[in-house]
């Protein structure tokens, strides 16, 4: 099994989300397959020293909804960073990068976030 290393030290949460999730499809191989999924785990270590901006923290909001009348629930990038941390932010933006299928939860269960 591969180990691909991401430093995301000074870099922004976009950038490092869109790399993760390249090569957890495998689109940095020569044999790359859509219905496959890659043996290689990413490692992002440094998630908490990520760079972003005040606007950002207050203007993403992230929704989620229980299913029940009254169980829509929001909350912005700072709430969330102050909460779970910024690796919470960074597995959902590489969540929402990978394709909605079968394999996403393959997928993701391949990417380790360290702060």
């Amino acid at each position: 099994m591969q180990t691909v290393t991401i430093d995301a030290e000074g870099k922004k949460l976009g950038r490092i989300a869109s790399q993760a999730a390249s090569v957890l499809l495998g689109k940095n191989k020569a044999h790359f397959a859509k219905n496959k999924v890659e043996d290689v785990t990413v490692h992002i270590v440094n998630a908490g020293k990520l760079s972003v901006t005040e606007r950002k923290l207050t203007t993403t909001t992230y929704v989620r909804y229980s299913g029940y009348p009254g169980g829509l629930k929001s909350a912005n990038l700072a709430q969330l960073k102050e909460r779970k941390g910024l690796s919470a932010a960074l597995k959902i933006a590489v969540s929402g990068m990978l394709p909605k299928n079968k394999l996403r939860d393959q997928r993701l269960k391949r990417l380790k976030i360290s702060e």
